[in-house]
């Protein structure tokens, strides 16, 4: 499968958009474009939206080959980095918007943790959502999108290649889920 002309056109736009630049504690110390804190590996601040529909099932989505990290990996959550002047919250409601053409429903703040992977350095804040409506996947960001049993989804994971930082995201949150159940 090949990169689309859409597709790399947003990669460039991407990797020089300007995203928060955070130390170990997740102090803010400015800004930096997305690909030198990659290339440098420095720490930014990203956010997981888990979002599920009512029967309780997981939106999981496939990555286009055009992402600078996991490539046509499939991911638990929609997210994104956080943007210069940017909360969690407000990069959680515009990349959930983005990805997924989901917007307008209330987001749960769940916990903030730290992720180091070989390529990527985050701070990680973990939202989720309900949405029963259609999704409206952004064509140069994300190939397919289907919900799913959590179960099916961490099973899969375990035979396909899944984003690392969503995958963990989302463990935590059941694990937090079951202790205060």
């Amino acid at each position: 499968m090949s990169i689309s002309a859409n597709e790399a056109a947003h990669r460039a736009a991407s990797d020089v958009e300007q995203v928060v630049w955070v130390d170990r504690d997740d102090r803010v110390l400015g800004t930096k474009p997305r690909h030198e804190l990659r290339e440098q590996g420095l720490i930014g601040r990203g956010t997981f939206i888990l979002l599920f529909n009512a029967a309780g099932e997981l939106c999981v989505h496939q990555r286009t080959l055009s992402k600078a990290l996991y490539p046509g990996f499939w991911d638990v959550a929609a997210g994104g980095m956080v943007g210069m002047n940017e909360s969690y919250a407000e990069s959680a409601a515009r990349e959930l918007a983005e990805e997924l053409g989901v917007s307008g429903v209330p987001l749960i703040a769940h916990e903030r943790f730290y992720f180091e992977g070989p390529q990527n350095h985050l701070w990680c804040g973990v939202f989720s959502a309900v949405w029963d409506g259609l999704l409206q996947v952004q064509p140069e960001e994300v190939q397919q999108a289907l919900f799913m049993p959590v179960a099916e989804a961490l099973r899969l994971s375990e035979e396909q290649d899944f984003c690392p930082d969503s995958l963990a995201a989302l463990k935590r949150y059941l694990e937090r889920k079951h202790e205060t159940a």
